[in-house]
């Protein structure tokens, strides 16, 4: 029988003081619940000395609804797994585990609390020059390390198997590519957007990507993904980036992560025509985010490119040009799950601060109706994209 019991404050704290592993044993310890997140509880543990770390629980249920939406916990332990795989290849960008209980759903986290959640960051203007390269190092890192390119066809295999993740993916495909295009009680919109609703849900040719977009999702195990990149799960600061909560973690196609990245940033350049009334300080917000992309797409194809040159282990994947084919593959994908990434969050369950904490009504509804729109024309347009240069150069084109 499972030992599995929802943690509070003081039973967190009894854990950590029997693992005794964390904190000197003549330590005085204190804790508190702060996650303010969909899915887990979060504890923050510290002593008098100010060291601390972070315990992580899933619940057995979607915190955001209750137990109406049950789920498994087992993605405490594929997400610890996760993080230990991509720390593995790419240690300065991946938060550390310290402690993993399958048994309990908890994993015991380095503390990032002298860093902060990058969404925040960047709704009050902040800007942080080493973002786009990090990120870009990060993905690269992981995807390649975790790809054909690299693993033996049996290791590739059993880790599949092992981050097999069903119950987590079936939301990303859920929120992703069907509830924003027909009717769902899940979705959440204003009234003023339901004509533009329409005419997207009537777009054929959209749903014909759609349905792409869709069975790539399904059946390209390309990579062990971080499976939710998006601006709420990275940590900066002007010198450091980190990941964390990739419990949606899986095998699959690598453009997903790339494109959910990409269309963060967007959303947030598109929240900031609501957001900020200086029109200088606007642009130069626009500016950096815009910069951030290509810095982002640019030094991707250039470490995912030198990678597959210099460490590709499987001898017909070294063919001259076929990762150059690949990586264009790999771009089209993103842009197509970046325009997925903008609609779902302006029309479906999961919204963003960065666009519903916009004040005026009139100003909140004019930058959904650019997310949509932006969101329609990536996903339409993705096919055109060829090197990163194109797909930078679309985006341009759309939101200006």
């Amino acid at each position: 029988m499972s030992k599995y019991v929802a943690f509070n404050n003081d039973t967190a704290l009894s854990y950590v003081q029997e693992l005794g592993q964390f904190f000197p044993t003549d330590s005085v310890l204190s804790c508190y619940e702060f996650g303010d997140g969909n899915l887990n509880l979060v504890f923050r543990i510290q002593d008098t000395n100010q060291r601390s770390i972070i315990l992580k629980q899933a619940l057995p249920y979607a915190r955001c609804v209750g137990e109406s939406w049950p789920l498994t916990l087992d993605r405490a332990r594929i997400e610890a797994s996760v993080l230990q795989k991509h720390g593995k290849v790419c240690p300065a960008l991946t938060v550390k585990v310290l402690h993993h209980d399958s048994e309990l759903a908890v994993t015991i986290l380095e503390d990032l609390s002298d860093l902060a959640i990058l969404r925040g960051e960047l709704n009050q203007g902040q800007t942080f020059r080493q973002l786009g390269s990090d990120v870009a190092t990060y993905l690269a890192r992981t995807s390649f390390y975790h790809s054909d390119f690299y693993l033996s066809p049996a290791d590739k295999k059993a880790l599949v198997q092992e981050f097999t993740n069903p119950e987590l993916c079936s939301i990303t495909e859920d929120l992703f590519f069907d509830d924003p295009y027909r009717v769902h009680e899940r979705n959440n919109f204003p009234a003023e957007l339901t004509e533009q609703v329409h005419l997207l849900r009537q777009n054929s040719t959209l749903l014909v990507n759609i349905a792409r977009l869709k069975s790539k999702f399904f059946s390209s195990p390309q990579t062990l993904l971080h499976g939710d990149v998006h601006t709420g799960s990275i940590f900066v600061s002007q010198n450091q980036t980190k990941f964390i909560d990739p419990e949606f973690g899986f095998f699959g196609p690598i453009g997903f992560d790339l494109g959910s990245f990409i269309g963060n940033l967007l959303l947030n350049y598109c929240a900031h025509n609501g957001r900020v009334a200086e029109a200088p300080k606007r642009r130069d917000l626009h500016t950096y985010l815009l910069n951030t992309i290509s810095t982002c797409l640019q030094v991707f194809e250039q470490q995912w490119l030198a990678l597959a040159k210099e460490e590709s282990r499987d001898l017909a994947l070294q063919a001259p040009g076929f990762s150059e084919q690949f990586l264009q593959e790999v771009l089209q994908d993103a842009m197509g799950y970046c325009g997925t990434e903008l609609i779902r969050r302006t029309i479906g369950l999961a919204h963003v601060a960065d666009i519903d904490e916009i004040e005026a009504t009139d100003k909140r509804l004019a930058v959904q109706k650019q997310t949509l729109l932006l969101g329609e024309q990536l996903i339409l347009n993705a096919k055109s994209c060829r090197s990163t240069d194109d797909f930078y150069q679309l985006i341009i084109s759309f939101v200006h």
